[in-house]
């Protein structure tokens, strides 16, 4: 194992000491295993990421595939740190309830109306059903939905895989520019705080900005999470 690469990357990525030597202990938990099939991280295959969730209950998968995807992606391994983080989010979907559409502010209720009556209910439904632009278009012929509202409520439910981001988040994030979870990648806490307060204030959105330590977990897990759609 890598350790001091990892431990380097998880640093730069703002990780605290005591978060990095639980993901080291992670990504060791791993190796161990891989010790009983008689190679190291460095040989290991998507079978081995596979056959290794499966011998957890879900609640521990989700705590242990984090350390092995950013792991990964420190060595620079992205075959396997997707694969990973791409099982993961899959845990902890299953775990977690979708939103409905209609409680995203915005959205005029005709447009709720009608994606309900083709069966698109919940921002899972509409990622499904919006996952890609022929998917979007051909959505937005058979409802009758504009495809700008489409797209618009595509990027919500995309934010809104964000652990922790819920409506009015997302709503946030989405009008102050921050519409699709890959944008979060160039901020640091602090500045993004700053950046939300100055344009709830001058939008007089209705709701406050998050504050720095929800914004560094904000950021760390929309920096983890695998790519849903194709925009």
């Amino acid at each position: 194992m890598d350790e001091t690469t990892f431990r380097q990357a998880l640093k730069k990525a703002g990780k605290l000491p005591h978060v990095i030597d639980e993901l080291v202990r992670e990504a060791r938990a791993f190796e161990a295993y891989l010790d009983t099939r008689g190679h190291g991280l460095e040989a290991a295959t998507p079978q081995d990421i596979r056959d290794y969730v499966s011998t957890v209950n879900e609640r521990e998968a989700k705590i242990r595939l984090r350390g092995v995807a950013l792991y990964f992606r420190a060595v620079g391994n992205q075959t396997l740190a997707r694969l990973a983080s791409e099982l993961r989010e899959q845990r902890i979907a299953s775990t977690r309830q979708a939103l409905r559409l209609r409680q995203f502010r915005g959205i005029h209720p005709d447009d709720v109306a009608r994606l309900k009556a083709a069966g698109i209910v919940t921002t899972e439904h509409m990622l499904a059903a919006g996952k890609t632009p022929r998917l979007r278009q051909e959505l937005a012929a058979r409802t009758g939905v504009a495809p700008a509202v489409i797209l618009e409520l595509v990027k919500l439910s995309d934010l809104a895989r964000i652990f922790g981001v819920k409506a009015t988040r997302a709503r946030l994030y989405y009008d102050a520019g921050l519409q699709t979870p890959d944008r979060f990648a160039q901020w640091q806490p602090q500045a993004l705080r700053q950046m939300l307060v100055a344009w709830v204030q001058r939008t007089s959105f209705d709701g406050i900005a998050p504050l720095p330590k929800e914004l560094v977990f904000t950021i760390a897990a929309a920096r983890e999470l695998p790519q849903a759609v194709e925009y």
